[in-house]
């Protein structure tokens, strides 16, 4: 048996795959998906092009595996942070600036652009990228705010749309910047986390929707 038609599961297997999506990745997200070739790839990667067929089925298919596989490294720099104590305020600053920062690093900047780039010409790799990414990302935050709620910290009928409300205006016009070459700017960020975090506790807070 050759080493391409290993049953999968071995350690061998998912280290050859692994280097697939790797040598994909870079590729695709540095010069695009149009300027990526399966033989290039095939040989970043240490492997035949018979193997990445046999594996991913065609481009579109390894494409989708990439931007799954990024989507994942960026998510382990961006967790809802689990604050047992503080205030309700101080717990939604510590998401509010965790999502800006997460939002306006360089690298996450790039990836965007590639993804709506690719999107333009197949849909699927867009749907791709919100369900592995910002959908996994709102049910996280969706859920903290169900449980604040369950908790009687305040008063949501409907926790998806706050979470979408509270990142919204976290984000801004900050996120439309950025996108369009727009140098961050730490000083703005912070306030429009603060300003989120004041508009999200008086619509919503229990305790402190009263303070002045």
């Amino acid at each position: 048996m050759s080493s391409d038609t290993k049953k999968t599961g071995r350690p061998t297997d998912l280290a050859k795959r692994d280097a697939i999506i790797a040598a994909a990745s870079r590729a695709f997200f540095d010069r695009g998906y149009a300027a990526t070739s399966i033989e290039q790839v095939a040989a970043d990667a240490g492997v035949s092009k018979v193997t990445i067929y046999n594996r991913f089925g065609d481009k579109r298919s390894l494409l989708t595996a990439a931007v799954e596989h990024e989507c994942e490294k960026l998510r382990g720099n961006f967790e809802v942070p689990a604050l047992a104590h503080g205030s309700l305020r101080d717990r939604l600053m510590a998401i509010g600036e965790a999502m800006s920062a997460f939002l306006s690093r360089p690298e996450m900047v790039q990836f965007e652009r590639r993804i709506a780039a690719e999107t333009e010409h197949d849909p699927a790799v867009g749907a791709a990228f919100l369900a592995a990414g910002p959908h996994r990302m709102k049910r996280a935050f969706t859920g903290f705010l169900a449980a604040m709620a369950e908790a009687g910290e305040i008063r949501v009928d409907d926790p998806e749309l706050a979470a979408e409300q509270f990142a919204a205006m976290c984000k801004g016009m900050g996120d439309l910047d950025r996108r369009f070459g727009a140098p961050s700017d730490p000083v703005r960020d912070r306030q429009r986390v603060e300003g989120a975090v004041e508009v999200f506790c008086r619509a919503y807070a229990v305790d402190e929707c009263d303070r002045d």
